[in-house]
């Protein structure tokens, strides 16, 4: 390459690594500034001009957010109803991937364009409809009703199957089905094919899939807040929201607030460390025997 296309070269890479740095800022300071407030005094974190570093640090405001009776009880509350979202999720959508990614059948396309029309409807729009759905099945089924984990639970996998059922349907396409039918040729049943040739190829979008559902139903707020009436049966979300504002007539206590919002993050983060070892797993082991 001539020495002035290279210098070019450089200063342009140049450039866009300075811009990628700057964009990494840009989503990296809100989590710092989130912990470092987390660890400072609310008397401090008040002061000006703020301290960027971390000085006098204490533990005192996650121990106040440990300490209220309503964190351990909506922290129980999302996880029961998160995983139970996220199986529900995986086993309705993947049969629904494989089904229209693997078979023809009488109606394929109509089912199709009606996961995607579903997709595209704005949640807001389908509140009342819900909240009348689960006061009135409540009422002869309470564990499925208004601020019940099975009611709310419903919500959640109805909102976010349709996108999964797209997500796992790519992956399932993916996979020729020559791959099962050599199997088969090899003298294995069609299960036997399919548990050992497919599914294991198909762990990595599996997983990616869980992750968005886990995400979904983690941080989710609004459905909660209008099928979670009852203040003694709330999600995280809802319950960061009351935490707010109960401190509001004594002056916010952002200190507490930014604790309480890092405390509801390590949940996401330890789900990440461990998917992420599964997901790489799941690659290597669908790249050997692919």
């Amino acid at each position: 390459m001539p020495e002035p296309r290279r210098k070019s070269f450089r200063s342009a890479r140049l450039i866009a690594n300075i811009g990628g740095l700057l964009l990494a800022l840009v989503w990296v300071f809100p989590v710092y500034w989130m912990l470092l407030s987390a660890l400072t005094p609310n008397a401090r974190l008040r002061q000006i001009p703020p301290s960027f570093w971390p000085t006098n640090t204490t533990w005192a405001n996650f121990r106040a957010v440990v300490g209220d009776p309503g964190f351990v009880s909506a922290l129980r509350m999302s996880l029961a109803i998160t995983l139970l979202t996220v199986g529900l999720v995986l086993f309705f959508a993947f049969l629904a991937a494989l089904a229209i990614s693997r078979y023809k059948f009488r109606g394929r396309k109509a089912f199709v364009l009606a996961v995607l029309f579903i997709q595209m409807l704005p949640a807001e729009g389908l509140f009342i409809a819900q909240y009348k759905m689960l006061s009135t099945v409540g009422q002869q089924v309470p564990m499925l009703g208004l601020s019940s984990v099975g009611g709310i639970t419903i919500l959640y996998s109805a909102a976010v199957i349709p996108f999964t059922v797209w997500m796992l349907r790519g992956f399932v396409a993916g996979v020729p089905a020559d791959l099962e039918e050599a199997a088969m040729v090899d003298g294995l049943s069609r299960p036997q094919a399919f548990m050992r040739i497919t599914f294991p190829l198909l762990a990595p979008g599996l997983v990616a899939s869980g992750v968005y559902a886990f995400l979904q139903a983690w941080n989710e707020f609004t459905i909660a807040l209008v099928a979670l009436p009852d203040a003694s049966a709330q999600t995280l979300p809802l319950w960061l929201r009351g935490f707010l504002n109960a401190s509001v007539n004594r002056g916010v206590d952002w200190a507490q607030v930014m604790a309480a919002s890092s405390l509801i993050a390590v949940p996401v983060i330890i789900f990440f460390m461990f998917v992420q070892n599964k997901m790489t797993s799941g690659l290597v082991s669908g790249a050997v025997k692919g």
